[in-house]
């Protein structure tokens, strides 16, 4: 293997991720400190995390930024990021999955699958991303039965298969140390040793049997995808399956290739169990994503798109010979205000003082300076390769999602998409000094977090902020606050409602025209509008002739997008539209920079009033409300009255578990109905009740619920 080939296949790039309170942190910390990369072992509810460096997660107990950290282990470079466990910030978990090649799922022993272990699941299948599974907390579990439970509800909720590589012995306070199904041999833990210096024994008598069962199941399901494989590859022989006909023992080594081969697959998932705050079977488990989680070399290639034709595709690898080829995934500042800007090479490299070409934006910058990331410690470099994840200083026009690449020869990687914001509130600022600076800070927050907007409600000319919960929104105060020193007021939060058109509308001229004496300023164009269902807005260029220039029609497109942030009917962001432009007439003289702009917004919006209601009927324009995906866990004889109380906010109730004394109650409900649902189920609860949700889909509101809307806005707009 050439060296640079044996570099590549020593990277492993993976994220931990989980529900909150999972214990991801914890695991994150007590891997960095067996690799000798911190020097003591932070905790969460400390607040002395190294991952947690923000004020406000280590004053809340919570993750609310990925943040990216590298070590090495078994002479492997392990580029890791840290995700977010709370649903408020599950965009911070899309971003990381999407640059990362595997990822470690890690359960609460004590509750199994949760809301948000599911959320995290889809997001990492979304990218096809191999996964270890790690069942934490097995010191806080009351019987060694919860193992089993858990791996029942990672088959049922997640409809995934386990393939079980290790169990505990004991479990609770009697936890003692793990048995290894792979190597038959039983490890013991002192807890508590954060260097985690375990003896390996025998198995104990009492339980041959049960390691024996769990082996036999893992051997057949490892047979069963090899023959899976074999089948695919158009293989007759496999050495390792005519040694386990002949019912001769497989040893470690080939066991591991076996179960290599199976989680690249990205459809079974080798399962560690142990407790990272007891430090028992970490280090472990770092020796599995060794074994089992990607290297670059091992990652299918991956599609990539012309610039100028979005039908031309191709596939490059690691391997493929580009000068550059890297993808920007998170933009933060630091504390002397430089903008650092994450990326993922997939191939060639990015050198400091260099020139990268940015496709999106079709323009060169430049490269000043080149780091790794430890937290928020950097550590300088002079390049970076394929395979690999760094931080950039210099990038000044590039933004979460811009590939960066070959100037000469450009392709474009898939972008990152994320869920719109469901929430909203008024903020002000209380100087006008203040109000001066708002706009740059929300500017400098919306570069940072892809699931945060912003925009000004046409009628009362407040600010309005708009983010994925209620968390959210008081984090992004918060910061406003702190990092910006602003003095704001914020209103009370209320649901972020979206528009959309239902009908099309075939082609309607939009006329902008001054004059004032002297050059005047004229645009017209003939745009045409239809409904363009999950695929966002979209901007056709048909125009014909030679009057427009392309500057022209960009300008259409530009004014179109300012547009969309604002509804015609309230004033929320308008949601998967389709628009044509057909033609446009300019004049030799009037004709000036950002007529065309002006003329696309009053083609769309009209001019006036009257225009606008029609505009609204021709385009069949209607209000869309989130619908969330809700989760409430509640003691078992509240069940009744906790049903009551969500049929109230007319959810639809689609299952109800009972286990261990509590109610697990999943439905869907509007989000309207249930934003200070929390407050309620505490109230019902006396504190014991827990809720969470997400966004599931956008659907049209009735019209009787659009006329109570219409007054709440109403009454709003003259209480402000």
């Amino acid at each position: 293997m050439p060296d640079d080939e044996k570099e590549l296949a020593h990277i492993r790039n993976f994220g931990n991720s989980a529900h909150i309170d999972a214990g991801k942190t914890t695991t994150t910390e007590a891997m960095l400190y067996l690799a000798g990369r911190i020097r003591a072992v932070g905790t969460v509810h400390e607040g002395t995390a190294k991952m947690d460096f923000m004020d406000q997660e280590q004053e809340r107990g919570i993750t609310i930024q990925s943040a990216a950290t590298n070590f090495w282990w078994q002479d492997h470079r392990m580029n890791l990021i840290d995700t977010p466990g709370h649903v408020d910030f599950t965009a911070e978990v899309e971003r990381s999955l999407r640059v990362l090649d595997g990822a470690i799922i890690i359960l609460d022993g004590k509750k199994g699958v949760e809301a948000q272990t599911e959320t995290v699941w889809r997001q990492a299948k979304k990218y096809r991303l191999p996964r270890l599974i790690f069942i934490n907390k097995m010191d806080g579990v009351d019987n060694i039965g919860r193992f089993d439970e858990c791996l029942k509800s990672i088959r049922e909720k997640l409809r995934a298969v386990p393939l079980v590589v290790q169990f505990p012995i004991g479990a609770g306070r009697e936890l003692e140390g793990l048995i290894d199904i792979v190597e038959q041999k039983a490890h013991y833990f002192q807890l508590g040793d954060k260097d985690e210096n375990y003896q390996t024994k025998e198995i104990p008598s009492h339980l041959i049997k049960k390691t024996q069962k769990y082996r036999q199941e893992l051997l057949e399901k490892l047979v069963e995808i090899e023959l899976e494989k074999m089948v695919e590859e158009g293989r007759e022989e496999s050495p390792i399956l005519q040694k386990y006909e002949k019912k001769e023992e497989l040893s470690g080594a080939e066991i591991k290739k076996l179960l290599r081969q199976a989680t690249l697959t990205g459809r079974y998932f080798p399962t560690f169990c142990g407790s990272a705050y007891k430090h028992v079977g970490v280090k472990l488990l770092l020796d599995g994503v060794v074994d089992y989680l990607p290297s670059p070399l091992d990652v299918p290639k991956i599609t990539v798109y012309s610039p100028r034709d979005k039908n031309k595709t191709g596939e490059i690898n690691c391997n493929s010979p580009l000068s550059c080829l890297a993808l920007a995934f998170k933009i933060i500042f630091d504390d002397y205000n430089n903008k650092l800007t994450f990326f993922r090479v997939y191939a060639g490299k990015v050198e400091s003082n260099s020139y990268v070409y940015n496709v999106n934006k079709k323009r060169k910058e430049r490269v000043s300076r080149l780091f790794l990331m430890h937290a928020n410690d950097k550590e300088i470099i002079k390049e970076v390769g394929a395979g690999n994840i760094a931080v950039a200083i210099g990038l000044e026009n590039t933004v979460t999602g811009d590939t960066l690449g070959e100037e000469n020869s450009p392709w474009l990687l898939e972008n990152i998409e994320f869920a719109e914001p469901v929430i909203s509130q008024a903020i002000e600022p209380k100087t006008n000094e203040d109000k001066n600076k708002l706009k740059i800070a929300l500017d400098k927050l919306k570069i940072q977090d892809p699931g945060f907007n912003y925009w000004t409600d046409r009628e009362t000319g407040q600010m309005i902020i708009a983010g994925m919960g209620e968390v959210h929104l008081e984090v992004l105060v918060e910061r406003l606050r702190r990092e910006f020193k602003l003095a704001i007021e914020s209103k009370q939060q209320r649901v972020s409602y979206r528009e959309t058109i239902t009908k099309k509308l075939a082609e309607v001229w939009g006329e902008y025209k001054k004059q004032t004496g002297g050059s005047g300023h004229f645009a017209r164009v003939k745009l045409a509008f239809e409904p363009n269902p999950g695929k966002g807005f979209e901007f056709v260029d048909a125009k014909k002739g030679q009057e427009m220039s392309d500057k022209d029609a960009e300008e259409v497109k530009e004014g179109l997008e300012e547009s969309m942030s604002s509804g015609l009917l309230l004033s929320y962001p308008l949601l998967d539209i389709k628009a044509t432009l057909l033609e446009g007439k300019r004049h030799e003289v009037d004709t000036k920079p950002g007529d065309f702009k002006n003329a696309a917004v009053l083609a769309f919006r009209g001019d006036g009033v009257a225009e606008k209601e029609k505009r609204i009927k021709e385009l069949g324009v209607v209000l869309l409300e989130p619908i969330m995906q809700i989760t409430v866990i509640v003691p078992k004889d509240y069940l009744g009255d906790t049903l009551a109380s969500l049929g109230r906010c007319h959810a639809v109730i689609e299952n109800t578990e009972e286990k261990e004394g509590e109610s697990f109650i999943t439905g869907k409900a509007p989000l309207r109905e249930t934003l200070n649902y929390l407050a309620t189920l505490r109230q019902l609860t006396g504190g014991r009740g827990a809720y969470s949700s997400y966004l599931s889909h956008y659907q049209a509101v009735a019209r009787d619920t659009l006329e109570e809307i219409l007054k709440e806005k109403k009454l709003l707009n003259t209480s402000n």
